[in-house]
């Protein structure tokens, strides 16, 4: 049976479930103004310290190698926020020094500290500039950004989100988004690893590269794909968060990914990283952090990276180069921050394609994934972007943030439509090549206010935010060559499409929106109860296909639970995803330019999570509903009357096992059925791209009687998967592993890391998901990835 969810039913059960609680649950004695009642249990040293200046109201910044390796035995009493960081750092040798600006940094030694007071920045537990700590094991954080709510610890907060590290991407040698991604089993990425294009499966339902976010704000991040060198932090909400974040510009529905970019640290670093891929691809990477005056309120970050050679794909090369500068300001009662980045890529004689099946019914088994089936294509990509961000706090209790940011995207070659067809299952088929060339110019911009008060023993963090995001997109009419005969296993040269013309304007986009939410809390916060909605204007400038200007309210009711002294936090939400209407396309249809309304993804999730120290599971229940465009079979006119609906579980898990163990994966099961599709055709049928079971697991182990040798490995599977909508065609299931060692050491007091990698260990040919109707795309070839890191 199918159970229909709607905004008000799920917010009255938020309600009662709050008011039930208060009716059941004890009062808890309110702490005094100068002492608070703390119940943090033992656990890694950086973690105690995250939730203790969580709980404490103040923001709290460290570099994490201060407490790397460090235990707390907890803080159980009352205590004042002087006396409890004195007890949390107890024989530790740190102290906790209050700037003059309100914030506090960790430093070591006795030197220089002062007295703390209690300063409050409400709404952002870690501060909005600093994002949160990382958790034992240095993989993945403590916190996250929600959205709107802004940074949050993960146990209170009422949705599954994830935050990768630097130090996770760097032991990796994850040099893109994607790669970094690899370590999450509720996403997969629909083109072919190593494409100019990077898009992504949250949830079995899309995200575009188009759609990633830097610190909240849509239309700034690279396209194409996102190099992971200037990135501090990559961070996962899953499921739509259109009342969190406004809705995407390419309308993605399956999750949210945003990216937090490196800024300067409290102690200086110049860090150097000279990289080898195989085939013969060598990069410099240049890493650079300065804070400047008596009380280092000013900061630098740069990073540059340069590099040149083959790739793994059979005579392919790449060359590409990234400048990124971030620059902030730590006043008294303000900060102020700029980001900028340029990103340049090249690649030559070649590019992953995807392969289509409709002509012949079947999928035959994948070719080697080096294998080059576009000798002689090329791809240009130019991304460029400058950020102002800037926070003030009117009292102790309220803030306001800006944030204003503009990006620049230009591309020539042949970027996209790199595929073939077959035509019988000995690999014979046709292909053509597309050249294309255009640009996006996007200014983003978001502005806020967020407080802190009490009404009687209820305590509410308020936010209000507007966002605009408009986007001018341009591109040349794209050229396609001649069809020409290939096979999938032994390719011929292909036929190179003729050069392009000029550039003209295609689509002038406007996304406005207001927002506002409330998180209450009951009962010292135990309960926090999230209500919130967001107004968003839709606006389409162009006359062709047709000028458009929609609105929709997109609402989201959320509720955590912190039922016994152990960490363990039970949470539901409803929340709403709101994607562009689609335009039709098909020149064949009566409605042919007709432009839908936006339409509304509908979740409902529910799980619990639970941190054993320095271990941390979340498992979840979800249900996704979304729209979906469908065409009658008999008059040929399309709606958008369809729908999918993706039901599943969900095991995210990680930290440390034992001190010398880590392990991150998780394991998701989703049901994807196809429902109300054009005459019922496809009803019940299995969605394209989505398997049943994901799943990955990493380990690090740290070889014991060896200081600083680790070993590592990764596992992803992936269950059989259909690649149309009628369920004739079926990708096999596969499995996959990398294998990683690495080794720190000190040379003349410098600190050195050799890493080296093998992914793809078997040279396994897969498919490893689907984009288009009937198509799959090839996974990655084995591929040797070496690094050596040296800080001066």
């Amino acid at each position: 049976m199918r159970v229909s969810y709607r905004p008000t039913a799920a917010l009255a059960l938020a309600i009662n479930a709050a008011i039930c609680a208060a009716s059941i649950w004890p009062a808890i004695v309110e702490a005094s103004a100068e002492a608070r009642v703390y119940e943090i249990p033992p656990s890694p040293l950086s973690e105690a310290l995250a939730r203790f200046a969580d709980q404490a109201g103040v923001t709290l910044t460290f570099d994490t190698s201060l407490t790397q390796g460090r235990m707390s035995s907890g803080l159980v009493g009352a205590y004042t926020v002087e006396s409890g960081f004195s007890a949390l750092l107890a024989q530790s040798g740190l102290q906790a020094a209050e700037q003059s600006n309100g914030v506090t940094i960790l430093r070591a030694g006795e030197e220089g500290a002062v007295t703390l007071g209690i300063t409050q920045i409400e709404g952002a537990a870690y501060g909005a500039f600093e994002p949160p700590a990382a958790y034992d094991g240095g993989q993945v954080a403590t916190g996250a950004r929600v959205g709107m709510l802004g940074n949050k610890s993960i146990m209170d907060t009422p949705f599954s989100i994830t935050s990768y590290t630097a130090q996770h991407m760097e032991n990796q040698q994850a040099n893109t988004v994607a790669s970094v991604l690899r370590s999450d089993a509720s996403v997969r990425i629909r083109t072919s690893e190593g494409h100019t294009q990077e898009n992504f499966m949250i949830r079995g339902f899309r995200v575009d590269s188009a759609d990633l976010a830097i610190d909240g704000l849509f239309g700034l991040a690279p396209d194409g794909h996102v190099p992971t060198e200037f990135l501090e932090r990559v961070e996962v909400l899953k499921g739509p968060g259109a009342m969190l974040t406004g809705m995407p510009p390419a309308g993605g529905v399956g999750g949210v990914i945003n990216l937090v970019p490196k800024r300067a640290l409290d102690t200086p670093l110049t860090r150097l990283t000279t990289s080898f891929v195989s085939d013969s691809y060598v990069a410099e990477h240049l890493d650079i952090s300065r804070r400047f005056g008596a009380e280092e309120r000013f900061g630098i970050r740069f990073n540059g990276v340069s590099g040149d050679g083959e790739t793994g794909v059979d005579d392919q090369s790449k060359e590409r180069a990234l400048w990124s500068l971030a620059a902030d300001y730590r006043g008294d009662g303000w900060r102020l921050g700029v980001d900028g980045y340029e990103n340049r890529e090249r690649t030559d004689d070649g590019s992953p394609i995807m392969i289509g099946f409709t002509n012949i019914g079947t999928v035959p088994r994948a070719p080697d994934p080096s294998t080059n089936l576009l000798k002689g294509v090329y791809v240009k990509q130019e991304n460029s972007m400058v950020k102002l961000r800037g926070e003030y706090d009117f009292t102790d209790h309220w803030t306001g943030f800006a944030s204003i940011g503009s990006a620049r995207t230009r591309y020539d070659g042949y970027l996209r439509g790199t595929a073939l067809r077959l035509s019988n299952v000995n690999g014979d088929g046709f292909g053509d090549t597309i050249n294309q060339k255009g640009y996006s110019d996007s200014l983003s911009s978001e502005f806020g206010l967020r407080g802190h008060f009490e009404t009687g023993s209820v305590t509410h963090q308020l936010v209000m935010v507007s966002t605009r995001l408009h986007q001018e997109i341009g591109r040349a009419p794209a050229v396609r060559s001649a069809r020409y005969p290939t096979n999938l296993y032994h390719p011929s040269t292909p036929t190179l499409a003729g050069p392009v013309g000029a550039q003209e304007k295609a689509e002038d986009n406007t996304l406005t929106s207001f927002a506002i939410a409330d998180t209450l809390g009951f009962f010292d916060e135990k309960l926090l109860v999230t209500v919130g909605v967001r107004s968003q204007r839709v606006e389409q400038a162009m006359s062709t296909p047709s000028r458009y200007d929609e609105k929709k309210v997109t609402p989201a009711v959320a509720l955590l639970v912190k039922p016994w002294d152990a960490p363990v936090s039970l949470y539901a939400n409803y929340i709403e995803g709101l994607s562009q209407g689609e335009s039709i396309g098909d020149i064949r249809a009566p409605n042919y330019g007709e432009q839908f309304a936006p339409h509304q993804t509908r979740q409902i999730e529910a799980g619990v999570k639970w941190d054993l120290g320095a271990f941390t599971h979340t498992v979840s229940v979800f249900e996704l509903e979304n729209t979906s465009v469908v065409q009658d079979p008999l008059t040929l006119r399309y709606s958008d009357d369809g729908e999918q609906a993706n039901r599943g579980v969900e095991w995210s898990m990680f930290g440390a096992l034992t001190p010398s163990l880590r392990v991150l994966g998780g394991v998701t099961y989703t049901r994807a059925v196809l429902e109300k599709s054009a005459g019922g055709l496809f009803d019940e049928n299995t969605a394209r791209g989505v398997p049943k079971w994901n799943a990955n697991l990493s380990a690090e182990w740290d070889v014991a009687g060896v200081s600083g040798l680790t070993l590592s490995t990764l596992v992803m599977h992936s269950s059989s998967q259909y690649l149309d909508s009628a369920n004739n065609l079926k990708a096999p299931k596969f499995t996959r592993y990398d294998l990683g060692i690495r080794y720190g050491m000190s040379i003349y007091e410098r600190d050195v890391t050799l890493r080296a990698s093998l992914e793809n260990v078997e040279n396994r040919a897969y498919w490893a998901g689907s984009f288009n109707e009937g198509f799959a795309s090839i996974g990655q070839p084995r591929t040797l990835k070496v690094s050596a890191t040296i800080d001066f």
